[in-house]
């Protein structure tokens, strides 16, 4: 078995260069389909007839499954090895992708929510396997580097699955908006929503055929394993939460991931709400912003910058732009015309763009993370590394709490509050929480 653990710097490059690629791919397939919801959330608001908080149990019922199987998961990859591992994650989605058929047919929120959790549960075996891979694949130093080459793939199929989903399920089916449909009567609206719901079912027949594809590459590529044993720990003896470092950090991916979701998954219901014409394409909006994030982390970091100045930085902006979601114009288009307003691209408010914004804030908390938890823990590396994908519950919590916010304020842009908690942490963590060595 061919382990990229103990390779040599030199070497790592060019004999990693096909693993990377792969993982590559995989970080492609994390982002589209963690990035489809941003699409989905508002039609499934208008098909099961739901409020704010309700339409955000599908960042629940996805995000959950991260927590609720990355242990067990971890176990798995114990026994099947990390590239076995990673086609039956492949393979796990492909039948979450299956289930929105009976959802969609039906129209049944459950099903809907339960589809979800499987695609989630197979992305935990993918995840809990592929960061590891590129943290340990060459210098420490640059690790935030490469995760963010990492970032730039999946939040690049982050940007083309608004887009794809818009042109897929919306093409020629006319409005959608609250008003329009408040506006129909009874079997008007029924026939909207049928029309819709039946739209859903071939882009996750198409999905699922894709990844039934990856998990035949997946099992039959070179891929080599990520072996970890031989590396020297700080005490063996030592649990995985005797490690501040790690467990602080897996506090700071649940306020990242949380903010994330938020970011890209209710940009849309917020553009919905102030009747945007353009509200189901606004999460391509959020990641764009956080491809141009990640591309400063591939060019600055280590050279320019640090993985610490990363992270402050990262927080600081954060909080800046939540004021400015709070506190800005919800009709005037001044920033976006500046922005991008001279591409032809629609603009959006201001207070839209602000949340888009979010998205070039908090592009390089995951890359800055992942190293700085991972340091030093050797051997309790794949530990270490499922406490942190734990961390993904952020996604499930906090938008939650955004959308209850947002439902018992009847004001959405005042669930964005939320960030100042998670970007106020993220600033922890930068400056003290990833120096810890003890408790």
């Amino acid at each position: 078995m061919t382990s990229i653990a103990n390779e040599q710097p030199n070497k790592v490059v060019k004999s990693n260069m096909m693993p990377m690629v792969i993982i590559g791919v995989l970080f492609f397939i994390f982002g589209f389909v963690t990035w489809l919801n941003g699409s989905l959330i508002p039609f499934l608001k208008i098909i099961c007839e739901l409020n704010e908080f309700q339409a955000l149990l599908v960042t629940f019922a996805f995000y959950i499954a991260y927590t609720v199987m990355a242990l067990p998961m971890s176990l798995l990859l114990d026994k099947t090895g990390y590239k076995n591992g990673m086609a039956i994650g492949l393979a796990v989605m492909v039948v979450g992708s299956l289930l929105f058929i009976p959802a969609a047919q039906t129209g049944n929120y459950i099903v809907f929510l339960a589809a979800l959790f499987v695609l989630g549960s197979g992305l935990t075996i993918l995840q809990t396997a592929s960061n590891p891979y590129v943290v340990k694949i060459g210098p420490e130093s640059s690790a935030a580097m490469r995760i963010s080459i990492m970032g730039l793939i999946n939040k690049a199929a982050g940007v083309l699955a608004p887009a794809m989903f818009t042109a897929l399920v919306l093409s020629g089916m006319g409005d959608y908006s609250e008003s329009y449909m408040a506006g129909l009567d009874d079997v008007a609206r029924q026939a909207k929503i049928d029309e819709l719901s039946n739209a859903l079912i071939m882009p996750y027949i198409a999905m699922a055929l894709v990844l039934s594809a990856l998990v035949v590459f997946i099992k039959f590529s070179n891929l080599p394993e990520l072996e970890l044993e031989d590396e020297e720990s700080t005490d063996d003896g030592r649990s995985i939460m005797s490690f501040p470092q790690v467990v602080l950090g897996a506090i700071a991916i649940f306020f990242y991931v949380g903010i994330e979701v938020i970011a890209g998954d209710t940009i849309g219901l917020y553009g919905q709400s102030l009747e945007v014409a353009n509200f189901a394409g606004l999460t391509s909006y959020t990641m764009v912003f956080m491809v141009i994030g990640y591309v400063i982390g591939v060019t600055c970091i280590p050279k320019y910058i640090s993985q610490q100045q990363a992270l402050l930085g990262s927080a600081i902006a954060g909080i800046l732009c939540v004021i400015g979601v709070l506190t800005s114009s919800t009709e005037s288009t001044a920033i976006a015309d500046v922005l991008w307003g001279w591409t032809g691209i629609a603009v959006i408010p201001n207070t839209v763009t602000f949340v888009a914004l979010l998205g070039l804030a908090h592009a390089l908390v995951w890359p800055a993370v992942w190293p700085l938890a991972l340091m030093g823990l050797g051997k309790h590396t794949a530990q270490g590394s499922a406490l942190l994908i734990m961390g993904i519950a952020g996604g499930a919590i906090l938008p939650l709490v955004f959308g209850q916010i947002a439902h018992v304020t009847n004001d959405t842009s005042l669930g964005y509050i939320v960030g100042f908690l998670c970007y106020g942490y993220i600033l922890y963590y930068g400056l003290v929480g990833h120096k810890k060595r003890t408790w």
